[in-house]
């Protein structure tokens, strides 16, 4: 089966979470989060520039559909009824043909402990199995990033891979667990 021309919903509600497009006034509320050392520090990259959010941010504010590989889905992660954004959450298809999407998510480590990422990549889970009809999500991650593995245990994937010393960080080796699961594993 082939992947299929999807729209992406430009917003998913949960019990406490509003997950919707960044808008070009989100771009303060980002850069709080995404230019701090502590949340970069696992992406192994350097923290985000108060351009580099912009651009981004630019670059998906219309949505995308859901159809080629690199085709991707970046929401905002908002409480519902209060202003702000608190962090995000991303889903990109990896392999159109195989129906095989990456998932991951960033907050602000002041709503860290309050199960908000999984919340939040739950709902992402359940539209990527759902309407967009994605076979396998996986997330990687750096080993010591125990806050997203715990994360992904809670959703249910399970642990398929560590990567030893497979990336370089500066000038850290860093390793990576992978964790996946598939549609029919999803009780959400």
């Amino acid at each position: 089966m082939t992947a299929v021309s999807r729209t992406v919903p430009a917003t998913i509600t949960t019990e406490r979470l509003v997950l919707r497009l960044f808008s070009p006034g989100d771009v303060e509320d980002r850069y709080a989060y995404q230019s701090l050392p502590e949340v970069a520090r696992y992406l192994y990259r350097p923290p985000l520039t108060r351009e580099a959010c912009a651009e981004s941010i630019a670059a998906r504010a219309g949505g995308t559909d859901w159809e080629a590989d690199g085709d991707g889905l970046l929401l905002a992660v908002c409480r519902a009824g209060e202003p702000g954004v608190m962090g995000e959450v991303v889903l990109n298809l990896r392999d159109a043909r195989a129906r095989q999407a990456e998932i991951g998510w960033s907050l602000h480590p002041r709503y860290a402990g309050h199960g908000y990422a999984t919340e939040a990549a739950g709902a992402l889970l359940s539209l990527a199995f759902g309407p967009l009809g994605v076979h396998r999500v996986f997330a990687r991650l750096d080993v010591l990033n125990t806050a997203s593995a715990a994360v992904c245990e809670r959703l249910g994937m399970r642990r398929e891979a560590h990567l030893v010393e497979n990336d370089l960080d500066g000038d850290r080796w860093g390793s990576e667990y992978v964790y996946a699961m598939l549609a029919r594993e999803w009780n959400g």
